[in-house]
């Protein structure tokens, strides 16, 4: 019987599985590396999505109180204007504006649930509709090198309203 001539390190060829050792190994960590990139991204935008769910919640309780705001000393004293043909006293910027800031200052847990909350706008063009904008900074919770670029936040802004009936 014959044999093959011998190589310096005693084999013609390397097995398969000799030449992909490890290589799986690296695959796995590879992919293990973007599914938690992917993952810090998804957790990012729901918190995102979430601060903007309570901004909007808020917009709609200020809206909602501004919508009954009637400056109940002047009523009394007879200085309020008079009410429509459906006896709704109309509303005005100053009592949606007002409303809405005693409302906050009221409940000061509220504003603090929002970084740099303010209120943009808080009118009623109708005198029967009060409509409350605001809007505040909401940060990513989770921070990699995909959600950096908004590290510094990213600002949301929410508007509801509500009629007088």
């Amino acid at each position: 019987m014959t044999q093959a001539p011998r190589t310096g390190s005693g084999r013609l060829t390397r097995r398969l599985g000799d030449r992909e050792a490890g290589h799986i190994t690296l695959l796995s960590i590879a992919f293990a590396a973007l599914a938690l990139l992917l993952l810090t991204a998804v957790v990012s935008a729901t918190g995102i999505h979430l601060e903007r769910k309570r901004l909007l919640v808020l917009a709609d309780e200020l809206a909602l109180e501004a919508a009954d705001a009637v400056d109940e000393a002047s009523f009394y004293r007879g200085e309020a204007r008079r009410p429509t043909a459906d006896g709704v006293i109309p509303l005005t910027d100053a009592d949606v504006r007002r409303a809405v800031e005693e409302y906050l200052s009221a409940h000061p847990s509220v504003a603090a649930r929002h970084e740099r909350l303010t209120v943009t706008e808080a009118v009623s063009d109708d005198g029967r509709t009060a409509r409350v904008s605001v809007a505040a900074l909401a940060r990513p919770p989770l921070v990699s090198w995909v959600t950096a670029p908004w590290s510094d936040g990213i600002a949301l802004s929410a508007t509801s309203s509500a009629r007088a009936w």
